[in-house]
């Protein structure tokens, strides 16, 4: 579904992704994985068209994305999640939610139907959608849900879920990781999943690829990831 080749990303002298290649397969779950400034939110970025490649090659469906800008991947069927919510908090939980269902619609649609779409990733996510609810109050793990309905709302194929554990607890992780799982069946989506916690992202992926200062230096089962050497290293230091 999408190849990635060689794939660079150069901020002057700083080189933050560094040639990496990877497959994605239609219908899988897979885990691009390692610590904090390993490139893996600007290889999200890249994909989704925030930022333009350096170097290196994005094919969706056989087709150059890379350097396209980020409506134009939305429209193509690729949806992407950040790190920190960032809700319209002057509109309610229906309205960011329908805004997102506009943003992703190339031709246009109703509001009636934004609307009805909002409902239903809403609904997905476990979030009401009365239109009187607003963001005020909301906990960390309500704006990650929001944060996945507004990517939802814009019916993606491939969808990029950027950090979906980070400032939840314990219990919070494994619902949100549960959710995560879930969609791939009710929805039959792709999803290429971002962490650093390894934990709980483990148990849901098929595969997971390993970054470390912008190089993939892991792609295989999660099984075989949490006992490669390079990898425990990464991940607990030398011993």
């Amino acid at each position: 579904m999408l190849v990635v080749e060689g794939l660079s990303k150069r901020f002057g002298g700083f080189l933050a992704v560094d040639r990496i290649s990877f497959e994605v397969r239609q219908g899988e779950i897979l885990g691009l994985i390692g610590p904090n400034g390993s490139g893996k939110t600007t290889t999200f970025n890249l994909i989704a068209g925030n930022l333009r490649p350096t170097a290196g090659s994005i094919r969706l469906d056989g087709a150059e994305i890379g350097g396209l800008p980020a409506y134009a991947i939305c429209h193509r069927g690729i949806a992407r999640t950040f790190q920190i919510p960032r809700p319209f908090h002057k509109l309610s939980l229906l309205e960011n939610v329908a805004l997102a269902a506009f943003y992703g619609e190339m031709k246009g649609i109703s509001r009636a139907e934004a609307e009805r779409r909002a409902r239903q990733a809403l609904d997905l996510v476990g979030l009401p959608s009365d239109p009187s609810t607003r963001t005020a109050g909301l906990g960390a793990a309500a704006l990650k849900k929001l944060e996945l309905a507004r990517a939802l709302a814009t019916r993606p194929r491939l969808l990029l879920a950027d950090e979906s554990l980070g400032g939840l607890d314990a219990a919070e992780m494994e619902q949100a990781a549960d959710l995560l799982g879930s969609l791939r069946s009710r929805m039959g989506i792709t999803i290429i999943w971002v962490e650093h916690i390894m934990g709980v992202l483990m148990r849901i992926v098929d595969r997971v690829i390993v970054l470390d200062h912008g190089e993939k230096i892991f792609e295989g089962a999660p099984a075989q990831a949490a006992v490669d050497p390079r990898v425990v290293e990464v991940y607990l230091g030398k011993t």
